[in-house]
């Protein structure tokens, strides 16, 4: 029967098992761009995290850039406001 050499301490065969442990990253939704993200972090995309901008996202694009940018931004607001139902003051406004 074989002998090992050496024993193998804990943290090496803790490293040779890590595969068995590694989890599949779940990823939430940003309310304000609907881009995915990681949970508890500021979204990278506008630069919101609830509800509050952190970072502002457009200061370090160019001209072009950040057209293109505000246009999303545009876009992903009507489309929040289309799934939203309408509130009193709307509905005043719309008749």
């Amino acid at each position: 029967m074989a002998v090992p050499r050496h024993s193998h301490t804990r943290s090496k065969v803790g490293k040779t098992r890590m595969h068995k442990h590694i989890k599949r990253v779940l990823l939430n939704v940003c309310p304000k761009c609907k881009k995915p993200i990681l949970s508890h972090t500021v979204c990278k995309n506008c630069g919101y995290y609830k509800g509050a901008q952190i970072i502002d996202v457009l200061s370090d694009l160019t001209k072009k850039e950040k057209k293109i940018k505000e246009k999303e931004f545009k876009q992903a607001e009507q489309e929040a406001s289309q799934d939203r139902p309408l509130t009193m003051e709307e509905l005043s406004k719309k008749s």
